[in-house]
């Protein structure tokens, strides 16, 4: 058999493909409405990338009350990086979407592109892998979280012990996988 040639579709998946086979039970309004979602998905996808990119070249956006133009500029302003990996091993790690840490003070601002309401746990998890990773005490220093959405800036200074609670759970949480991984079995 001669197979047609699809190469440029390889490690490509179609929103109607056969490993999500969900959609042969939709109808045409979970169809459409899905369908929203995952355009959504890939214009935050874009968005992020095109945020990331003005970071780095220093580029400002007009100053409106936008988020992007927010999160930009205030990314921007704040001289923070952009898209930095906090690695705790290889079962907890995330990527923020703009970091810095200057004199003792830990910024951390995400951004939001859909219209599911943020929640300000992801921002303390990346402080609490910051923390880990570079060997900071939370009580030691001050953090600051953002979420850019909606045209708002929600801004939060977490309970050091929030974040302590938090680098506690992805300590022991790792060694229960890895032991996993080992074939240890836990009973309760």
């Amino acid at each position: 058999m001669n197979w047609n040639e699809h190469s440029r579709l390889e490690g490509q998946h179609a929103f109607l493909s056969a490993s999500k086979y969900h959609w042969i039970n939709y109808d045409p309004t979970k169809l459409e409405e899905t369908y929203n979602n995952f355009r959504a998905k890939e214009r935050g996808t874009r968005l992020h990338a095109f945020a990331h990119e003005c970071i780095e070249l220093g580029q400002r956006l007009p100053k409106t009350k936008q988020t992007l133009n927010m999160f930009v500029n205030d990314a921007i302003g704040f001289n923070m990086s952009s898209e930095v990996v906090l690695y705790y091993s290889d079962n907890c790690f995330g990527t923020a979407d703009a970091i810095s840490f200057k004199k003792r003070l830990l910024r951390i601002h995400d951004l939001k592109t859909g219209e599911v309401p943020a929640h300000m746990e992801q921002l303390m998890i990346y402080a609490a892998l910051f923390c880990l990773e570079y060997h900071h005490r939370p009580e030691e220093i001050d953090i600051e979280l953002r979420i850019y959405q909606s045209d708002e800036v929600i801004t939060d200074i977490p309970d050091p012990k929030e974040i302590s609670d938090i680098m506690e759970t992805i300590i022991e949480f790792d060694k229960l996988i890895d032991d996993i991984d080992c074939g240890v079995k836990y009973v309760d």
